[in-house]
């Protein structure tokens, strides 16, 4: 049978591959324009990263009228270095107490109003004047601010019955000197101490306190009085706390009484509580 051809038919198979050839094209087109489109849309609708919080600020004093501790440098450069390690506070490091005021100073020297907590490892009665005294005071108590004490701080100011009370308490001897002691940590459930096990030991010379409002403190730890002498000379204590926290109006207050010795603010666990400590008395949760 002969073999016709059908004109029209050819012009549908012709127009058919142009509209398969346009289609591949345009699929092509909108596959890369998506591509391009998809990163966009994802890009607006990605939140913006948080910015990262300004470091708090810390006045940190090492000023003694009294007896001169070697450990006071390791101290104040201790909070430093956490606090540039953590970027989480700045710190003034001082020898003196012209800072610790409201009045405004020359020369760009900062106030109390400056600072979100002020951090003393103190000995003595301090030349502050009256109206420095009721700054302080109120700086922790009305202004909700945070003060932190180290060690030789409950040494500190004893004529002025307001310090002892927002600190906690009065040095009161140290009737086994400096000694392998063992401290029991009686609350864990703080991000203060809760990298503690319930008891560890260091070498340190140990404070008994007087003074002490236990009814009114958060006790943190405490000296295992069954592994000390109990008869040696000068022990006028049952209990011997060593570290707590406390509410001062709205104000924070933290004390430690270890850091006799410049290698204690060298362990690791000492290290983590000051953060710890700092971030509270600063106002953390």
């Amino acid at each position: 049978m002969r073999k016709e051809h059908f004109p029209d038919a050819a012009r549908r198979s012709q127009r058919l591959r142009a509209v398969t050839v346009r289609g591949k094209i345009e699929s092509e087109v909108i596959m890369r324009f998506s591509s391009l489109l998809i990163p966009v849309v994802l890009l607006t609708l990605t939140p913006a990263p948080a910015q990262a919080q300004a470091p708090k600020k810390l006045l940190a004093v090492g000023m003694s009228s009294g007896f001169q501790h070697d450990s006071v440098s390791d101290a104040l450069s201790t909070l430093y270095q956490l606090g540039k390690e953590t970027r989480l506070w700045d710190t003034w490091i001082r020898t003196d107490v012209e800072l610790i005021t409201k009045k405004d100073l020359k020369n760009n020297a900062k106030n109390l109003k400056f600072f979100d907590a002020v951090f003393f490892m103190t000995t003595g009665e301090l030349p502050l004047d009256e109206s420095q005294k009721a700054d302080l005071m109120s700086y922790i108590k009305e202004d909700g601010k945070g003060f932190l004490g180290a060690h030789n701080a409950t040494d500190t100011f004893y004529k002025w019955a307001d310090f002892g009370e927002m600190i906690g308490g009065y040095f009161d001897g140290h009737p086994w000197n400096q000694f392998l002691a063992t401290i029991a940590v009686t609350d864990r459930s703080t991000p203060i101490t809760a990298h503690f096990p319930a008891s560890f030991q260091v070498t340190d010379e140990i404070y008994q306190i007087r003074d002490f409002p236990k009814d009114k403190v958060r006790l943190l730890m405490t000296l295992d009085m069954s592994k000390v002498d109990r008869n040696a000379k000068g022990v006028k204590h049952d209990a011997v706390p060593i570290t707590w926290t406390k509410e001062y109006g709205k104000g924070r207050v933290f004390y430690c009484g270890l850091g006799h010795r410049t290698e204690v603010w060298e362990r690791k666990d000492v290290r983590l509580m000051w953060v710890e400590a700092v971030k509270w008395a600063m106002g953390a949760r």
